[in-house]
């Protein structure tokens, strides 16, 4: 565990250090993020925070390959993999964050950093559904890319309060990282070192890092460099942990070792993926394209329905670790115990949403969104 902590330690000081760098170019350069009908802020503000986070990232890895017990994960390819698919969705971020490019050549960028992936060997190569289940390889690199731009696009829809995604990663990663070492720690032999731990650690080190400074008032945005960076480091964590488990490493018990190995991965993710899926049917039935932005995510509603700027964001973290947290303490506790710890998170998260709006002395005006607007070209 030591080990994981200086990885974190290192990846939270670079980013921290980093990022008024980044903001600084951000000004010299015009990266800003303009104000817009469905934004909540109201000036522009610097982004590239992603570059910082990559530094950040790269930094943990060359710090985790010094480390005795860690070096041993760098003689496989997964983590070079890894990195170099780091630097091209955050180089493809970076250069939309300042010229912005359109939808299509983002989505060449991941499609690349996928494929970079794979070709790394950080891939599916089983589906874990009971035994585990082998797939003809063209089906498990298609899912693989899927999983990827899915969570990059997921992490970027919901990348619209001060600090939210950057905490809703955060707990992600956390909650990857708890994942990833129990399951480590019931092989045999026990053996907690592995790619995936290793890459949730050095992502919640990033989070940590970058909160400060993107928190409510945020002085600067991860922008699309941090948000596709984080998306690809969460499905690369998602890939090689899910990838390599055995519903037998998680419970004794038939179903649990069926369900589990597909379920609390799900779980982790869920509040972005489903924000993207939402968002996808909801512009769908209105006959608009499923990339045109909207005010109508769940950071959105939350402030529509009465809560703050920074209530808000702590309400969705809350939910966030209720879901992801939750649905992990069934790796590691008895199922009656950890269904009633998920019980009662959730029902904390409800209580919250609900009533603070009602109760609070001087509560956040409800902000009101147009649901649906004619498209500026700004806006596409």
């Amino acid at each position: 565990m030591r080990e994981y902590l200086f990885v974190i330690v290192v990846a939270a000081l670079m980013t921290y250090a980093f990022t008024p760098l980044m903001r600084t170019l951000a000004v010299r350069t015009g990266a800003y993020t303009a104000v817009r009908d469905r934004d909540v802020h109201t000036i522009p503000i610097p982004r590239l925070g992603g570059v910082a986070i990559f530094v950040g990232f790269a930094a943990a890895c060359l710090a985790a390959a010094r480390l005795p017990r860690l070096r041993q994960l760098f003689e496989q390819d997964e983590i070079r993999g890894v990195l170099i698919a780091a630097a091209i969705v955050c180089l493809v971020g970076a250069i939309d964050d300042i010229r912005e490019l359109d939808w299509f050549a983002k989505l060449g960028g991941q499609l690349i950093a996928a494929g970079a992936l794979a070709y790394h060997n950080v891939q599916f190569h089983t589906v874990p559904v009971g035994m585990q289940v082998v797939l003809p390889p063209s089906i498990l690199l298609a899912l693989t890319v899927l999983v990827v731009l899915v969570s990059t696009n997921a992490i970027n829809f919901i990348d619209g309060l001060d600090g939210l995604a950057s905490g809703v990663v955060g707990i992600a990663a956390l909650s990857f990282f708890a994942y990833a070492y129990f399951i480590s720690r019931t092989y045999e032999p026990p053996d907690v070192f592995s790619t995936s731990a290793l890459i949730s650690a050095a992502v919640v080190g990033c989070a940590v890092g970058f909160l400060p400074h993107n928190f409510f008032p945020a002085r600067i945005f991860m922008g699309d460099s941090g948000a596709l960076l984080f998306g690809l480091l969460l499905a690369a964590a998602t890939i090689t942990i899910t990838g390599s488990v055995d519903g037998a490493d998680i419970s004794t018990e038939p179903v649990a070792a069926t369900v589990l190995p597909l379920i609390v991965p799900l779980a982790i993710f869920l509040l972005p993926l489903v924000d993207v899926i939402w968002a996808v049917i909801r512009r769908t039935r209105a006959g608009r394209r499923p990339w045109q932005p909207d005010a109508g995510h769940l950071h959105h509603r939350m402030l529509a329905f009465g809560h703050g700027h920074r209530r808000a964001v702590l309400i969705l973290w809350a939910w966030a670790a209720a879901v992801s947290l939750g649905s992990v303490s069934f790796v590691f506790l008895a199922p009656q115990l950890a269904a009633g710890v998920l019980v009662v998170m959730l029902g904390v998260a409800a209580a919250l949403t609900v009533l603070l709006p009602r109760v609070v002395v001087g509560t956040h005006r409800p902000h009101v969104y147009p649901r649906y607007r004619r498209q500026r070209p700004e806006d596409r």
